[in-house]
């Protein structure tokens, strides 16, 4: 009964956990190369203080063991926006953090600040092969397929192509990726990441979110049913107590 009761009671915390997942993953169906998360669970034996295995053998936890990311891509969605950005296949882009560590991201929505700065929406600047890049004032920009950024005059010499950076694109081993709190992804060490000439680039693109709708909803409902039947499984535990406790006390 213990072992029905512990388990039953930590999966339907679990569960919970599973479909608060779920939701956030659905909130985020629209977010530019925003990655699906899963948690995963599993049994562990209940061990007290002195680590002893053989103190609770009847009791057991389902417990949240880890948070697995889906690392596929998204569709490709043209908006032919000098600014925008998009990977095709493998790879981050690089964001410099104000505390001068790197993030990485698939998001690529960029705009100019007031200072010229190439930077995400909320304000962190894009990192290129020399620091954050910076764009000329009355230009345009083409972002070629390596990540070179290149400006062409919008007064005076419209014809001359400048190269005035490129971005830094690398490819971590997935592994070695973690989420951080604010959506950002980083390594798990800490380090930067070497630059990766590989990773490919399309301007005027974004990447959509690789969530499936269908899929989160049936797995919601799948969620739904499983925590219900955990509920019914401690009822069941609660009513087997009264049933023991009543041939016990009648004897």
């Amino acid at each position: 009964m213990d072992r029905l009761l512990y388990t039953a009671m930590s999966g339907a915390s679990g569960t919970m956990s599973r479909q608060a997942a779920v939701a956030h993953n659905l909130a985020n169906v629209t977010t530019q190369g925003y990655r699906a998360e899963e948690h995963r669970l599993r049994a562990v034996q209940v061990q007290t203080h002195n680590n002893n295995p053989a103190a609770l053998p009847t009791r057991a936890f389902a417990v949240d063991a880890s948070t697995h990311t889906d690392f596929s891509s998204g569709a490709l969605m043209h908006t032919g926006s000098q600014y925008d950005v998009a990977l095709r296949g493998k790879g981050w882009l690089t964001l410099a953090l104000p505390d001068g560590t790197e993030a990485y991201t698939r998001a690529g929505s960029f705009q100019v600040s007031e200072n010229g700065i190439l930077q995400t929406p909320a304000g962190i600047p894009v990192m290129g092969d020399g620091g954050p890049i910076t764009i000329p004032p009355d230009s345009r920009i083409t972002i070629g397929e390596d990540g070179t950024v290149s400006t062409i005059n919008e007064s005076g010499a419209q014809n001359v192509v400048n190269a005035i950076g490129r971005l830094k694109l690398v490819n971590p081993p997935e592994a070695d990726i973690v989420r951080g709190p604010d959506g950002l992804f980083r390594l798990n060490t800490g380090e930067p990441a070497p630059q990766d000439d590989l990773v490919r680039v399309a301007g005027g693109f974004l990447e959509n979110s690789n969530v499936n709708p269908v899929e989160q909803m049936v797995s919601m409902i799948s969620l739904a049913r499983q925590f219900e039947m955990q509920m019914r499984m401690i009822t069941t535990a609660e009513t087997n107590d009264r049933a023991a406790t009543q041939v016990l006390a009648s004897r």
